[in-house]
């Protein structure tokens, strides 16, 4: 019931975005200069704060989660393989239905709703999870991205878009760790400071993404079968799957948490970046992220109440 009260609150907010967009007060240079504070100011503030808490992480604990996370990215990397084909998506689509299939909206969506939902111990987890989806979005994402139809590769150096791994995602969450296992405690004043950064985070992202609604035609995206396919394994079957696997493992409930809303969270907006940046589908890439977002509203709730009937605490 909290993830669908949860779910509820965001998508007020992000109502609030589309409207801004259609008054023509969230246009599209505005949504990048917010875009740019919530992933370089907020978010990483958000994963800063994390540790200004009491509650204390087991070594192995975290040790037990970067495993899961390596194994999470694995068997999605592997769906990915399959899943362009057993949708009978055109060849040159292939490499965002790849990338749209491994790589979930975390920092827009994952950080505000695990922070609402399990608080500050739950950010620390998601920080590992992190560092992995980083170093693989500008490898093997890109790796993706950057095939043509024939399934050579383009002119993008993989050498350039290593550098981006060094981000402000990653550095934060470096820096989260090194103080949590260094017991290094923040001035009172830069905690507070990335405290109520932090607080940006939700507000902000939601708006943007409703924002981005508005550009987008829902008629066109409804009509897209195959597209409608696509958002029903990422949101549902995916995550349920996932879960059922992992609870035979984890009993740890805040990592089980984590890992539902890392699964079920819809398609990261950095894919569709990304499709334009190396000439892909970057339209449908744009639909996938705005019809998965849409559709989370109600399957992330949905998942969360499948994966407690089978007996799962989340």
């Amino acid at each position: 019931m909290l993830i669908l009260q949860q779910m509820l609150v965001l998508f007020l907010i992000m109502v609030a975005g589309f409207f801004a967009e259609q008054k023509k007060i969230l246009d599209e240079d505005a949504c990048k200069k917010i875009s740019w504070i919530v992933v370089n100011i907020a978010n990483p503030s958000m994963i800063l704060s994390s540790v200004s808490g009491d509650s204390r992480i087991q070594p192995e604990e975290l040790a037990v989660t970067i495993l899961i996370a390596v194994c999470m990215f694995g068997c999605l990397i592997a769906l990915a393989a399959v899943l362009p084909m057993a949708l009978r998506a055109d060849k040159s689509q292939y490499g965002v239905y790849r990338v749209m299939t491994v790589f979930s909206n975390i920092g827009f969506m994952g950080f505000p709703i695990l922070s609402a939902l399990y608080g500050k111990e739950s950010l620390l987890y998601a920080a590992l999870f992190v560092l992995i989806y980083n170093v693989l979005i500008y490898t093997y994402g890109i790796l993706c991205l950057n095939r043509n139809s024939q399934g050579s590769f383009g002119q993008a150096k993989i050498s350039d878009s290593l550098k981006q791994i060094g981000n402000v995602g990653v550095l934060s969450a470096v820096g989260a760790l090194i103080l949590y296992f260094g017991n290094i405690s923040l001035p009172a004043v830069l905690s507070q400071a990335f405290e109520m950064f932090a607080d940006l985070t939700a507000p902000l992202s939601m708006m943007v993404i409703g924002a981005s609604f508005g550009q987008m035609s829902i008629k066109d995206m409804a009509m897209d079968v195959r597209l409608l396919v696509f958002s029903a394994v990422k949101l549902l079957a995916v995550p349920v799957g996932g879960m059922w696997v992992l609870s035979r493992f984890v009993e740890n409930p805040i990592l089980l948490g984590v890992c539902l809303v890392m699964l079920a969270t819809p398609v990261g907006s950095l894919t569709a970046m990304l499709a334009k940046q190396y000439d892909c589908d970057s339209e449908l890439a744009s639909r996938g992220v705005a019809l998965t977002t849409l559709l989370s509203v109600a399957a992330i709730p949905a998942v969360a109440a499948i994966c407690r009937g089978m007996g799962i605490a989340v």
